[in-house]
């Protein structure tokens, strides 16, 4: 059968189901439909019965808008997505959405739509693959050995992001990341003659790919001829397909039109006719064709291959077989937790006084030897947020047995490259910026939190404590707006025994993200027993009271819960019943049960203060509008941070008068 009548299946049930659903970007499926046919029928190893084994080759839609380009390749090759799913295009609940959505669409190895994420998040994968492949392969073993391919458009390349992870792909020579660069000439807006005139090919030459220029994106031959020179190269690849987008149409191709709206039932059926589809029911497919597509034997195949030698890995390499499947599996090393909390409790009695960014250190020091899945960095910052712990080594080109990575100032690549490492499994990555640089790395991070993946932030320089640096690089609103992203934890803790209960809880909170929010300065180590010490896990807890039956509720985090406690004791000897309460994860408290909560956070008790050195509206939720927040209603200032805690009344006692004026 030729290759275009089994690409044009693709064209025809991705401009159906935009067409049923009267929405979605028919464009880039019919300009692709080549491309995905040679990749997805002749290239990657892939098992469509079981879309997670660990050394298939991984795909990206970065042009994510295109999402019935995938939707239809799965259907096609044997996953589980019934044509009656096809058919349910951007509808509630189906598991085709307008965009690519991860779990929700078996194969769809990550969301995408914001523009350029997905070639950062390929990035990533292609990262993790070189790392445990130079981890765990032995000779004669390839146990990891996949390529990762990844579809972009103009679009992608025109974000800053693609600048960030190309410059990084290349310098570490990600030799198995393979992009296709639908080269149509075409966006939303019209010809990109106009507004994007970059010369592509050298601008990735510039960050060491090796480029495949001028490939007929609709010659299958030039195609697959493309693909065997870029395996053949130790650099990451761009190969630049020429394509027409919405190919086939008789009026719309090659032009915008095509782009992000259905063609209109006149133009799908004269768009049949056009590509010699002699079919006119929508979605209908011929067995014959659907029998060239099936992949599911090959791939059960591919997978057959892989797993005896895996077996024969085992017996030759047990201990290394061992671990590559825990870390592959996601599972912890036994009786790590056990050890980690002896040290909780070793530093509760030390009274350890260090700011939380060094304390953070420290527990990395703790991790790292017995959690080799973890894989840090920083955006050129490592000194000051240290990230780096005594084991570190950076990867290189040269050499990727390695746990680190020195990202430079790209905190978005950072950011995007470190969900891809999630993604592809067996890798826990850790980033590192100030807090306040969280800014430009802000979709990233919401795309972390919406597919629910196991990263760990951290943050430092927290607040106006900073100092000096000024306004700029004082962060005010950012905690806030991270605490209300769902399924985003956060934790700030208030001294070096929180911090590492928050990162012990970072680690075992697997189905999501976790931020840290850490101290430039020192902090002053807390008493407590160790069902106090026991407690903090849970988000929330009493630090310290006079009464079991308060009359005012003082609530602290990070550095400012030393300060709620001074105003406290301060107020019980005027014999004013007080409870200090440190809340460093208000979204772990909120999962707490309501008794437990209630028993930290009385409902009776309506007489409370805040204090934080952070926007002051998000705390009204546990103080009511009748309550009283020291915290900060302005941007920041530039001196010592004593003298800022003191312009902006952020004091031990403006919280002892906030709480006297409620009394």
């Amino acid at each position: 059968m030729e290759n275009r009548t089994l690409a044009n299946a693709l064209r025809i049930l991705s401009i159906d189901g935009v067409q049923k659903a009267n929405s979605g970007h028919p464009g880039a499926p019919m300009g692709m439909a080549d491309i995905a046919e040679v990749v997805w029928r002749r290239t990657m190893k892939h098992n469509p019965k079981n879309p997670t084994w660990a050394n298939r080759d991984r795909f990206v839609l970065s042009n994510g808008h295109g999402s019935m380009l995938i939707y239809s390749l799965l259907h096609l090759c044997g996953y589980d997505l019934p044509l009656e799913e096809l058919k349910q295009f951007r509808q509630l609940h189906s598991k085709t959405p307008g965009h690519p959505e991860y779990k929700l669409t078996p194969g769809v190895e990550t969301t995408t739509g914001p523009l350029g994420q997905g070639l950062a998040n390929a990035v990533g994968m292609a990262t993790a693959e070189k790392i445990l492949a130079s981890q765990f392969n032995k000779e004669g073993f390839p146990v990891i050995d996949h390529h990762t391919y990844v579809f972009v458009g103009d679009g992608c390349l025109m974000e800053g992001l693609s600048h960030e992870v190309a410059s990084l792909a290349g310098t570490w020579k990600l030799g198995k990341l393979i992009a296709f660069y639908d080269n149509n000439g075409i966006s939303i807006d019209g010809e990109v003659k106009n507004w994007f005139t970059d010369d592509t090919a050298k601008r990735f030459e510039a960050y060491g790919w090796q480029v495949i220029r001028n490939i007929d994106g609709h010659d299958s031959t030039s195609i697959e001829k493309a693909i065997a020179a870029a395996k053949a190269d130790d650099r990451p690849s761009l190969i630049s397909c020429h394509t027409t987008i919405g190919f086939g149409s008789p009026n719309k191709s090659g032009k915008e039109s095509c782009h992000g709206a259905p063609l209109g039932v006149e133009e799908v059926a004269l768009t049949r006719k056009a590509l010699g589809w002699q079919h006119d029911e929508p979605f209908f497919v011929p067995e014959d064709i659907y029998n060239a597509w099936d992949c599911t034997e090959k791939g059960s195949g591919y997978e057959s291959e892989w797993n005896r030698l895996f077996a024969a890995y085992e017996k030759a390499y047990p201990v290394e077989a061992k671990e590559l499947l825990r870390r592959l599996n996601g599972t912890f090393p036994e009786n790590w937790e056990e050890q980690f909390n002896a040290v909780i409790a070793k530093w509760q009695v030390e009274k350890v006084k260090v700011a939380s960014r060094k304390a953070s250190q420290m527990v990395l020091d703790q991790l790292g030897p017995v959690m080799p899945e973890l894989f840090g960095g920083s955006a050129d910052l490592a000194p000051s947020n240290l990230t780096k712990w005594k084991g570190s080594k950076a990867i290189s080109a040269n050499d990727a047995n390695a746990n680190y990575a020195h990202f430079g100032v790209r905190e978005f690549g950072m950011t995007a490259i470190m969900n891809g490492m999630a993604l592809h499994g067996g890798m826990l990555p850790y980033s590192g910026t100030f807090l306040i640089f969280m800014e430009y790395a802000r979709n990233a991070v919401r795309m972390s939190a919406l597919m629910g993946l196991h990263v760990v932030y951290v943050y430092t320089h927290d607040s106006i404590g900073l100092g000096e640096d000024g306004p700029t690089h004082q962060p005010v609103e950012q905690m806030a707006f991270l605490r209300i992203t769902p399924k985003m934890r956060t934790w700030r803790p208030a001294d070096a025994v929180e911090t590492a209960v928050a990162w012990k809880e970072a680690v075992k909170h697997t189905c999501g993200p976790t931020a840290l929010f850490l101290s430039r300065q020192n902090l002053l180590p807390q008493d407590r027993s160790a069902e106090q010490v026991a407690a903090i896990e849970k988000g929330g807890y009493v630090l310290w009271e006079n009464s079991s039956n308060p009359e005012v509720i003082l609530i602290g985090t990070g550095s400012e819960l030393a300060l709620a406690k001074e105003a406290g004791v301060k107020l019980a000897s005027e014999g004013i019943s007080v409870r200090v309460v440190s809340l460093p994860s208000p979204e772990v408290f909120e999962t707490q049960s309501a008794n437990y909560r209630s028993s930290v956070l009385p409902p009776a008790v309506t007489k409370r203060v805040v204090v934080e050195a952070g926007i002051a509206d998000y705390w009204y939720k546990y103080v009511g509008l009748d309550g009283k927040i020291v915290g900060m209603k302005t941007f920041g200032e530039s001196a010592p941070a004593d003298e800022l805690y003191t312009y902006f009344g952020i004091t031990a006692e403006a919280a002892y008068k906030a709480a006297k004026e409620l009394m």
